[in-house]
């Protein structure tokens, strides 16, 4: 393998051991992958139909339907007719799930900067430049 093909395949799996371990440190949610991943992308997205959100998530409709109505019975976002299509439902986040969402993001930065706080005052500096390379790469 070249030089590049090894940093990024080194990357690729530090970046993936990042995402899954900063996952864990959202506190106990009880919420599954899918149902976290949906609830992030309506709360990115901003309001959707479940067509929508399975096809941005790439999963079957009726899946969708079944993963939202578990955000729902949590009181974690709202289901709304499609004003322009009655046979569609609008999901939007609840004030609920934002709170919920903001809790998850502040409990995982200040785990990382915990962390952070263990390293030198070098190796930081060099994270923060390595943090605008990534930024660029992934923009």
């Amino acid at each position: 393998m070249s030089d590049t093909a090894d940093l990024a395949q080194g990357l690729r799996e530090v970046l993936g051991r990042a995402q899954r371990t900063l996952r864990g440190q959202g506190g106990r949610s009880g919420l599954t992958a899918s149902q976290t991943e949906a609830l992030g992308c309506v709360f990115r997205e901003g309001p959707l139909t479940i067509t929508a959100l399975a096809n941005r998530l790439r999963v079957r409709s009726q899946s969708m339907g079944a993963t939202v109505g578990v955000l729902v019975e949590r009181g974690l976002v709202a289901v709304t007719p499609d004003p322009g299509d009655g046979r569609q439902k609008v999901v939007t986040v609840s004030g609920v799930g934002r709170a919920f969402i903001a809790e998850g993001r502040s409990a995982r930065t200040d785990w990382l900067a915990k962390q952070l706080e263990t390293l030198s005052p070098a190796e930081r500096r060099t994270l923060a430049e390595a943090r605008v390379l990534l930024d660029r790469l992934f923009s």
